[in-house]
């Protein structure tokens, strides 16, 4: 189990990429750009599509930072036998 440093440091992590994600999404440079990636694809719409990307994995990070599964959850619940055993 990690300990409460490590997961506030986790926490300023996640806090720190949603900020630069932010930041990064607000993409004035490449509104006037009339460049193809692919030979298709509009230089602003695969920005965006990269932006998505980078937002589901810092979510995806967030999720085991943030909420990671501890023993007492993923425990087995004891059975009424075992605890008349005890």
């Amino acid at each position: 189990m990690r300990s409460l440093s490590q997961k506030s440091t986790g926490m300023w992590i996640i806090a720190a990429l949603v900020v630069l994600l932010l930041i990064l999404h607000q993409d004035n440079w490449f509104w006037t750009d009339d460049t193809l990636v692919f030979g298709f694809m509009p230089i602003g719409l695969f920005w965006h599509a990269c932006i998505s990307i980078g937002a589901s994995l810092t979510w995806a990070l967030a999720t085991v930072i943030a909420w990671p599964l501890d023993d007492a959850v993923t425990a087995e619940p004891e059975t009424k036998s075992e605890e008349a055993a005890s």
